[in-house]
């Protein structure tokens, strides 16, 4: 859970967004998912791979431990 709050935070920072530009343009509350308080469901994880445009394969290739 750690590892998919770092790896969403680091691709909106990337893109220099706010939580609040993500979530006007997605509807995903990013805050809750970042700080772990919201355990997204695999739907919810495409939605915001397709947002960053990566694949599911590249969302999960970096930043989650083995």
């Amino acid at each position: 859970m750690k590892d998919l709050a770092k790896r969403i935070k680091a691709l909106r920072e990337a893109r220099n967004l706010t939580q609040e530009d993500a979530y006007n343009d997605t509807g995903i509350h990013f805050g809750r998912v970042e700080t772990g308080k919201w355990d997204p469901k695999f739907s919810t994880i495409k939605r915001i791979s397709t947002y960053f445009n990566v694949s599911i394969t590249e969302f999960f290739a970096e930043g989650f431990d083995e």
